[in-house]
C-alpha cells in the first residue's frame, strides 16, 4: 500500500491543500477554511496512508501546529528559509503550486523541522515584543518632537530623557499653535512611556520569581531582558545536542561562501535567527567589556580579542561565548564563576545582593 503525503498552503482564511503518492501523483488538490477540525476532514480519506502533513512556519503555526497534532494528523512544520529556497524553481507562484511542492518536499524528505514553542513561552515572547514595540514608538515621537523643532531653530540636543518634556513647552510658550501641538504629541509620549514601564515591569517582575533566569543573571552584563530573551527563544534546551550549536542558531557565526578554488568569502556573522536575542547578547557582552570592573574570565578573553582585533568584534565573539555558556548552565544546573579567585561565599553573596535589588526594585 502506497504511502502518501500532503502539503498544506497557509493562509489567514483558506488553506489549500494537496494530497501526493509516494510517486508524486497527485491524489487530491482542493481548498478549505484554515482550521485544524476543517483540514483533517478533508483529509479524513487518506488519514491511514498518510505519512507526514507539512506546513511552512507562520503566524498561525504556534496555534495550527498544536490542534493539528491532537486531531491525530502527523502534521510537519517547515523553516521558511528552506521551503523558500525548494520553491523558488517553481515557473509560477499560486497558492495551488504551493502546496503541491511544499507536498513534494514531504514525500522526498528533503526538509528542517522547525520547532514550535510551548504557549507559555509564546506569551513571555509576547509580553517581549510588545514591550519592544511600545519604546520604539516612544522613541519614534521623541525623534519626531526633536526633528520638527529645528525648523525654528530650536535644538533640545542636551535635553535628557526626564527634562525633556520641560525644555519643549518652554522652547514653544510663546507659539499658540506649536504649543498646542507639541502638547499633543508629549501626552502621546508620556502615555506611551507609562505603559512601556508597566511592561518592563512585568518583565523583571517574572524574572524575580524564576530560577533559571536568575542563574543567568549571575554573567555580568546580563539583565532580566536578556535573560528572559535567551529563556524564551530557546524554550527546550534538549533540542540542541552541543551548547556552541546556540551561538549558529542566534547567528553569530561567521558565514561563509565556498565555490571552487577561486572564491571562499568568510568573516562576517551570518545575522540567522531571532535578532532581539542577538541584539540583547550583544548588548550584555558590550556592557560586560565596558561597565564591569571587576575581573572576569569571558572578559578578560575578549580584551585580548579586542587588542588584536577591535571592540566591536571582541564585543560579538563575548556575545556568542555568553551563549554557549548560558546553554550549558541550563542544560547542566551549574552557576556562574567569572573569577576562579572568588571564593563560594563570596560569589553567593553578590548573588543575594543581586536578587535583593531585583525584587526591592518592584515591590
Amino acid at each position: 500500500m502506497a504511502l502518501l503525503f500532503c502539503g498544506l498552503d497557509v493562509a489567514m482564511d483558506e488553506t489549500a491543500i494537496c494530497v501526493v503518492d509516494d510517486q508524486g501523483k497527485i491524489l487530491l488538490e482542493t481548498t478549505c477554511v484554515s482550521d485544524p477540525v476543517a483540514i483533517r476532514d478533508v483529509l479524513k480519506p487518506y488519514l491511514e496512508r498518510l505519512r507526514r502533513v507539512g506546513h511552512e512556519a507562520g503566524s498561525l503555526s504556534p496555534w495550527l501546529h498544536p490542534e493539528m497534532l491532537k486531531l491525530g494528523l502527523p502534521a510537519v512544520c517547515l523553516e521558511t528559509q528552506h521551503v523558500r529556497a525548494a520553491l523558488s524553481a517553481q515557473r509560477n507562484k499560486t497558492d495551488r503550486t504551493d502546496a503541491l511542492g511544499i507536498a513534494h518536499i514531504m514525500r522526498t524528505g528533503w526538509f528542517r523541522q522547525a520547532h514550535i514553542k510551548s504557549e507559555s513561552c509564546y506569551r513571555l515572547r509576547l509580553l517581549l515584543t510588545q514591550r519592544r514595540n511600545l519604546k520604539a514608538k516612544f522613541l519614534d515621537i521623541e525623534n519626531t518632537i526633536r526633528h520638527s523643532l529645528k525648523a525654528f531653530g530650536i535644538k533640545l540636543g542636551g535635553a535628557s530623557r526626564g527634562t525633556f518634556d520641560q525644555a519643549v513647552r518652554e522652547a514653544v510658550a510663546q507659539d499658540p499653535l506649536t504649543a498646542e501641538l507639541m502638547d499633543a504629541m508629549l501626552t502621546a509620549r508620556a502615555m506611551l512611556w507609562k505603559q512601556y514601564c508597566r511592561l518592563h515591569d512585568l518583565v523583571v517582575r517574572f524574572v524575580a520569581g524564576n530560577e533559571l533566569c536568575r542563574r543567568f543573571m549571575q554573567i555580568p552584563g546580563v539583565g532580566p531582558v536578556t535573560a528572559l530573551s535567551f529563556m524564551t527563544a530557546i524554550d527546550d534546551p534538549s533540542r540542541f545536542r552541543r551548547s556552541r550549536d546556540v551561538a549558529a542558531y542566534f547567528g553569530l557565526t561567521s558565514r561563509r561562501w565556498q565555490s571552487g578554488t577561486s572564491i571562499d568569502v568568510q568573516g562576517r556573522i551570518s545575522k540567522a535567527g531571532d535578532p532581539d536575542v542577538r541584539r540583547a547578547l550583544y548588548e550584555a557582552a558590550s556592557a560586560l567589556m565596558t561597565r564591569f570592573k571587576r575581573k572576569d574570565k569571558v572578559k578578560t578573553w575578549g580584551q585580548q580579542i579586542a587588542k588584536r582585533s577591535c571592540h566591536r568584534k571582541a564585543c560579538v565573539a563575548v556575545a556568542r561565548k555568553l551563549a554557549v555558556i548560558m546553554h550549558a548552565m541550563w542544560t547542566d544546573g551549574t552557576f556562574y564563576i567569572g573569577d576562579p579567585a572568588v571564593s563560594a561565599q563570596d560569589m553567593a553573596a553578590r548573588t543575594a545582593l543581586k536578587d535583593r535589588k531585583l525584587l526591592g526594585a518592584h515591590r
